[in-house]
Order: C-alpha cells, then structure tokens, then sequence
C-alpha cells in the first residue's frame, strides 16, 4: 500500500494538471474571439440603434410641429407625411438588415479567425470561404457609401433645427444695436422646401416662435435629430472598422490558402520520393 502521503501528492497533481487543462482550454476559447469584429459589431448595432430609434421619433415630433405652427391646411403637407410615413418604414427595414448583416460578419470574423490560427491543423480554407469573404468586402464598401450619404441627410433636420433655436435665442435676448424687434425675427419654414409656398401660415415671428422653441415636441425633436446623426456617423465608422478587418481577412485567408497549397505539394513530393526509394529497395533485394 502507498503513504498517505504519496497518495495525497498525486491527488493534487492531478486536480493541478486538470485546472491546468481548463486554462488552457479557455485561453484557447479566448484566443479564437474576433476581438476587433466584435468591437465593430457592438458599435455598428450601437449607431443603427441610435439612428433608427431616434430618427423615427423625431421624424414623428416634426410632423406634429408642422400640423400644428406652420401648415393648418392638411392637404398642403400631406405629400410630406407620405414621405416621412415611408421612411419610418425604411427605418425599420434599415434596423433589421444591419441585425442580421452585423450577426453574418461577427460569424465571417469567427470563420477567419479560426482558419488564420488552425492553419498548421486539419482546417482548409476553401475557394467559396475565399470568394464569400471579397463579397462582404465589396458589399461592406457599398454600404459604408450609402451610410455616407445618410449621414450627410440627417445633418439637414439638426441644421434646420439649429436655425430655428439661434433664432428663439436672439428673440430671448436681442442684442442693443439691432434695428429688428422681437416681434420682426421670424423664422419661414417655406424656405426649407419641406411644405409649399402656398401653405400657411408658413412662417413664426416672436412670442410665437419662441413658445414652439419652448414646446417638449421642439426640444425632443431637435435633440433625437443630433443622436441619430451622431448613430449615423458611428455606424459609418464602424462599416470602416468593418472593410479594413474583412479586407486584412480576406489577405490572410488568401495568403493561407497559398500556404496549404505549398504544404500539399511537399507531402505529395515526399510521398513520390518515399514510393521511390520504398521501389528501389524492394529491387536491390530482388537482386540480393
């Protein structure tokens, strides 16, 4: 029979090769995250979420401000809640497109990660694993153009709204040397070419302007524009973020593929010499 002791030593070695075992095991599991991919999704969901949440409530407060000050004639603006009705709609199309596109690249960057790191192991990178990496980066090139131009079309609602607050704020406090009453600042959205020249009344001066700058409905709307446009410019950085992972991606996996390529044609070269030497010596016995 074994010492006590013996058999203690060899239970805890044991259960140090076995914890020794489990951390290797996670720094494995973590050493294959996409830690950049995943970045890249957080910001991407992050600037979606911004826009789209943001952009369909504010887009909501405008209309109600326009029924309410500037258009009374329903008929004038209807063509204008059409359009903003539609694209309260694409909202929603926009927040679950970038849902599944942001899932398929955190996966792709799973895929790339694993075939970079296995490249000595049993794993192959395929041409289809290839050829669908360079079509998310042409299509994450594509979409970060078209998130340009969002992101330039949602600075129009924050500039028109900047306007109409820089000009309550003179009103507050009008400057000594200024000929212009409070009463004559006015503000025509007619200008804008949101509603037409027809509308009415069109235009707020004074005391009225000011009270629609003092409005909740103003004050959320203005606000919820300047977030969806910062959402907007976040989600441009993160389609960024985005190409320059799946284009380096795409380099390594085409770089491992010239690899195992390489690889293939050794082992069969070795192959050929072993068959050859394996014939020779099979003939050298013949003849002993």
């Amino acid at each position: 029979m074994k010492p006590a002791m013996e058999t203690a030593t060899e239970e805890n070695t044991e259960q140090s090769q076995e914890k020794k075992g489990c951390f290797e095991c996670c720094i494995k599991c973590l050493g294959g995250v996409p830690y950049a991919s995943l970045v890249a999704t957080i910001l991407c969901f992050s600037g979606v979420a911004l826009f789209c949440g943001c952009g369909h409530v504010a887009l909501a407060g405008t209309i109600s401000i326009l029924e309410q000050h500037f258009s009374t004639n329903a008929s004038d603006h209807a063509l204008l809640s059409e359009v903003i009705q539609l694209m309260q709609y694409v909202i929603y199309g926009i927040a679950s497109f970038f849902f599944l596109y942001g899932i398929i690249l955190l996966a792709e960057g799973f895929y790339t990660t694993s075939a970079v790191k296995e490249l000595h192991g049993e794993f192959k990178t395929t041409a289809c694993g290839r050829c669908i990496s360079g079509m998310f980066v042409f299509l994450t090139y594509v979409l970060g153009l078209a998130w340009l131009g969002v992101f330039g079309f949602s600075a129009v609602p924050v500039f028109m709204f900047y306007n109409i607050w820089s000009t309550c704020e003179v009103i507050k406090s009008p400057q000594t040397n200024s000929t212009a009453t409070g009463s004559q600042i006015c503000v025509d959205i007619r200008q804008y070419g949101i509603i037409p020249w027809n509308a009415l009344p069109g235009r707020a001066c004074g005391s009225t302007l000011e009270s629609i700058c003092n409005t909740n409905e103003f004050y959320m709307s203005y606000h919820l524009f300047i977030v969806a446009c910062a959402g907007a410019g976040a989600t441009v950085i993160a389609l960024i973020h985005f190409l320059m992972i799946l284009s380096s991606n795409w380099a390594y996996l085409k770089d491992a593929s010239k690899m195992q390529a390489y690889q293939d044609i050794k082992a069969k070269e070795e192959q050929e010499l072993q068959d050859i030497q394996s014939r020779s010596k099979e003939q050298l016995n013949s003849y002993t």
